[in-house]
């Protein structure tokens, strides 16, 4: 059984869908969780979730969590966010790169400003929060990154439609290729660096909203605990295996044997 006992984790972007799954699994498996996404109050009843209801869920099922409050897009908010980790808990042993921004469009009239938007959030981030965690993580001879990537960073075939569009696609190329890059870096320092994607649409808050997906779509869809079951797979074990990978879910739920937990969330309602 995988055991996070005395480990601290930062997941970013959990206040709803795969980050929440995440960060309850990881309390359920006794780490000390923070968690941190833009979401303080909810606006609409579509995105359901905030860090407070959150870390809220995780306290009353006996777990222990922190909420942060962070906008990923501002430098300054990352390095609170880190900071007031270490406030709370010390040290950060697990870092999961989640929190994520789709605009989809055509390259040709594609905005900067969602442009700049989406690299600062989906590649700068990730990368800034590297360097503000990992030094700790280098010290105590230990730690995991994990990055959630999608299957849009598979390359289309030409003719075939790309429905994220190219922008988002190259966003999670990049952040697969950090990955590798990072885990060889980092392999003599006993730090695993993994990716990991959904095999299938994950029918999430963030996903449904503005979009209409039948039932028989929502019967097919994976479920988020397949995802945080995988991700605690790629953090736990030896970190000189596990390591260096671009996994994706149901291929790490079978390679370990494992069957999602149940992590006490429902699963969203059709719009």
């Amino acid at each position: 059984m995988s055991d996070l006992t005395g480990k601290v984790a930062i997941v970013t972007g959990s206040s709803r869908g795969i980050g929440e799954a995440i960060a309850r699994r990881f309390a359920n498996a006794g780490a000390k969780v923070v968690v941190t996404a833009r979401t303080v109050e909810v606006r609409d009843e579509r995105l359901p979730g905030t860090v407070h209801s959150v870390a809220a869920a995780i306290r009353e099922a006996g777990g222990e969590a922190q909420a942060v409050a962070a906008n990923l897009q501002k430098k300054p908010e990352r390095e609170q966010l880190v900071a007031a980790a270490l406030d709370a808990y010390g040290q950060v042993d697990i870092l999961v790169n989640n929190a994520a921004i789709l605009v989809p469009g055509a390259t040709v009239d594609f905005p900067e400003r969602y442009f700049d938007r989406m690299f600062e959030i989906l590649v700068k981030a990730p990368h800034h929060l590297c360097q503000l965690t990992l030094p700790g993580m280098i010290e105590r001879g230990g730690g995991s990154v994990l990055n959630i990537s999608s299957r849009a960073a598979i390359h289309p075939k030409v003719g075939q439609r790309s429905y994220d569009g190219a922008v988002y696609g190259m966003t999670k190329a990049a952040i697969e290729r950090f990955t590798t890059g990072l885990a060889a870096e980092m392999y003599d320092n006993g730090i695993s660096v993994n990716a990991l994607s959904p095999d299938k649409v994950v029918a999430t808050p963030g996903q449904m909203f503005g979009r209409r997906y039948t039932q028989e779509m929502l019967d097919a869809a994976e479920p988020v605990e397949a995802m945080a079951e995988a991700a605690l797979a790629l953090v736990t074990g030896d970190p000189r295996e596990r390591t260096g990978g671009i996994r994706y879910s149901t291929e790490v739920l079978e390679a370990y044997g494992l069957e999602p937990a149940d992590v006490g969330m429902e699963a969203p309602k059709p719009n």
